[in-house]
């Protein structure tokens, strides 16, 4: 299960690491990614209602999330098998990195990186909570942190609108 977990992160970061350079070479689009990055778009929801992220300005959807209950930014990605976290964001939630085994090749858009599997307790979104999450934590070339279909494909539903991302738990 895990092999084929790090096949898909493979592919999942090959195709953000292309989407990135496309936008690079739009200046405009470029500036609304920088904007993006600076204004954080929380998902909201009401108790045991579904959960809604809104589409950023760069046309991406960006979720807050509690990840074994710190706060953790996450780029939506459905191509993603696993969510993926960078060293940066697993070091914040307390993993021990130093000390996990690296034993998965992936390519990211900085190229060839080393993964290592984790269990993360729980993930939620504005109340979509799912608990005992695989995740990969990327040694390097990760620019945000996955919320892949570890999670998503975990949820009763979602659905992406021209507006939103709607989260079904």
């Amino acid at each position: 299960m895990i092999r084929f977990v790090a096949i898909a992160a493979i592919g999942a970061l090959s195709a953000v690491g292309a989407a990135r350079a496309v936008a690079s070479l739009d200046p405009t689009h470029y500036a609304a990614a920088a904007r993006a990055e600076e204004v954080v778009q929380p998902a909201t929801a009401a108790p045991s209602a579904v959960a809604s992220i809104r589409k950023s300005a760069d046309g991406h959807y960006w979720a807050e999330a509690q990840v074994d209950g710190k706060a953790v930014r996450f780029l939506v990605d459905t191509g993603a098998t696993a969510v993926s976290l960078t060293l940066e964001d697993a070091r914040r939630l307390g993993i021990d990195t130093a000390n996990l085994t690296y034993g998965y090749d992936v390519i990211t858009a900085d190229g060839k990186a080393r993964a290592a599997a984790v269990k993360l307790a729980s993930i939620s979104i504005a109340g979509a909570r799912i608990e005992n999450v695989d995740a990969l934590i990327i040694e390097k070339g990760l620019g945000a942190s996955l919320l892949g279909m570890s999670y998503l494909g975990r949820l009763r539903a979602f659905e992406a609108t021209q507006s939103a991302l709607i989260l079904k738990p």
